[in-house]
């Protein structure tokens, strides 16, 4: 019995969670990346995994799908391994996360939105100042009013990415590193092959998940796709004795989420890793591809991150890193089939929620190959809608070759 040749176009978290759903169901799966596995955007996140920054709509439900899948994934994971005193390199930590108002302002936005949340099933639960204290006691006293989210957890991104890869290989997967893909062969109006500098790879299905460079993917292969790099900083700390027991950010992190601006928009978010080190951000900006660290950005995140946490006054930066996130003007994942070039898929768009959107994301496409009941509505994230249709980054034109009538 042939099976359904599905090529993955990217190894990051997106790539790595179809490649292990798909491989898991059956599929025949090959994983392409220009460069190595988690090598870019997945590596330069902090692995969040949150319900707290979404509103009611299909990224809170695709949100609270993929929140529900992780433990099971990687418990499927972890079953399959060599050895179980293997280390642990997706550091699971269903941690909680603290949303904290500072002023007025933002208590005034922040409780509606959790009410909200909870009329949509979130766990979130208001916290009074004794409770808040004893949660997180080097939080600044200047607060207005707290919300509490169980369900928000972290994970090491790459040792994520690299975990869900390494199990859809033992199911049978492939992955070829150093294969940027060039172009398309079609016929009939199906990508029936995509060009690399080794040659042709042909396939009966192919998924484009490239994150930020999903739109010169789409380009080269003959489709426009509007996902936009939007850049995102991070601040490393030396470690520390415990500080930090939750991701705790300022409420007006949401907004800047949710923003189209492209200017830079700064927000403080804090939390610890494993390791003790502090992990301080957050901002936003569009520079294209420009992934050169900024001073007066990193002195930005700073400067917020001390007005949640005044204790971190004096402690040492290790290092900074900065990464480019899939931006959609209209802030959902595209998830499906490509109606203007069949065989083509897409699993990209998903900005800085990719790590925790990734599991359920790869339950969703994996659901739309077979045509069976999707656990939620896919409609929301489908191609063919106004804010994807756009004309995509890239330049020149595209490179497509047609093979037959």
């Amino acid at each position: 019995m042939n099976r359904t040749r599905v090529v993955i176009i990217g190894a990051g978290i997106i790539g790595a969670a179809c490649a292990r759903e798909l491989a898991v169901a059956g599929f025949d799966v090959l994983v392409l990346d220009r460069a190595g596995a988690a090598a870019a955007t997945t590596s330069h996140g902090e692995g969040n995994i949150l319900v707290s920054d979404k509103g009611p709509g299909p990224e809170l439900e695709l949100a609270q799908l993929s929140r529900r899948l992780w433990p099971e994934v990687l418990a499927a994971v972890a079953g399959r391994t060599a050895s179980p005193q293997d280390a642990d390199p997706v550091e699971w930590d269903p941690k909680g996360g603290i949303v904290v108002a500072t002023t007025a302002e933002g208590a005034e936005a922040l409780l509606p939105f959790a009410a909200a949340q909870r009329a949509a099933g979130v766990r979130a639960e208001v916290m009074d100042d004794d409770a808040l204290t004893t949660a997180e006691p080097f939080l600044t006293e200047r607060r207005t009013a707290a919300v509490h989210y169980p369900d928000d957890a972290q994970v090491q991104p790459a040792g994520a990415a690299t975990a869900l890869l390494a199990d859809a290989l033992r199911a049978g997967a492939r992955l070829r590193t150093g294969h940027e893909v060039l172009g398309a062969v079609t016929r009939g109006g199906r990508l029936t092959a995509v060009r690399t500098v080794d040659g042709p790879v042909a396939a009966d299905v192919f998924v484009n998940a490239a994150g930020p460079w999903s739109a010169e993917v789409a380009r080269r292969l003959g489709v426009p796709l509007d996902i936009r790099p939007r850049r995102g900083e991070v601040l490393v700390t030396a470690p520390l004795p415990p500080t930090v027991f939750h991701k705790v950010y300022d409420a007006d992190y949401v907004g800047a989420v949710g923003s189209g601006a492209g200017d830079l928009q700064t927000s403080a978010v804090v939390e610890s890793t494993r390791a003790g080190s502090v992990l301080l951000g957050s901002s936003r900006r569009r520079v294209g591809f420009d992934d050169r660290l900024r001073p007066e950005v990193l002195s930005a995140i700073a400067a917020k991150a001390l007005k949640l946490f005044p204790s971190l006054a004096g402690v040492h930066v290790m290092r900074a890193y900065g990464g480019f996130r899939p931006y959609v003007p209209d802030h959902l994942p595209v998830i499906g089939a490509d109606p203007r070039l069949t065989g083509l898929w897409h699993a990209t768009g998903h900005e800085g929620a990719g790590i925790g959107l990734s599991v359920g994301t790869a339950r969703l496409l994996r659901e739309l190959l077979t045509d069976s009941r999707t656990a939620i509505d896919a409609g929301p994230f489908r191609v063919d809608r106004p804010a994807v249709l756009g004309t995509g980054t890239g330049t020149g034109t595209p490179t497509v070759t047609k093979e037959g009538p």
